[in-house]
């Protein structure tokens, strides 16, 4: 069951895709999209990466972060993120740490959920009903944007 919306997000720090370490602290003051997805490079995951992608320059016009994280490695995130010019990090939570966190282990890997944490680290909005084609658009109207 995922995490409940008004709670505390867990806070982590992990490697991202080029190897620099990433804590949720960082953002303090933005709002963070944080988006688990279960594999690189897979149909459903693509779609929903390259959504972002196409939509980034509307998440930056309102200072918000988007970090997609699977339990995949930074060695698999790097092409992944290369072969569809991902314009985002994503979070190499291989000890599943963050997946287990967030409550979004599915056996093995991560299920695909979406968290909208504001600014304070409060969780705002949770999406585990996630259309992976029109996901970033879904997550704005979410937002009020």
């Amino acid at each position: 069951m995922a995490l409940a919306v008004g709670s505390d997000a867990p806070t982590f720090t992990v490697k991202d895709t080029n190897g620099n370490t990433v804590s949720l602290s960082d953002f303090k003051g933005k709002t963070v999209v944080l988006y688990f997805y279960p594999k690189d490079d897979t149909p459903g995951c693509t779609k929903q990466a390259c959504s972002f992608r196409d939509a980034i320059d509307q998440y930056k016009s309102k200072d918000i972060v988007i970090l997609g994280v699977s339990a995949d490695d930074e060695v698999s995130h790097q092409a992944f993120a290369q072969k569809y010019n991902l314009n985002f990090p994503l979070l190499a939570d291989t000890d599943k740490s963050l997946i287990k966190a967030y409550d979004v282990d599915g056996g093995g890997y991560a299920k695909r959920v979406t968290y909208l944490i504001d600014g304070n680290g409060k969780i705002i909005k949770v999406d585990s009903s996630v259309n992976t084609s029109t996901h970033a658009s879904d997550v704005l109207a979410a937002l009020g944007l």
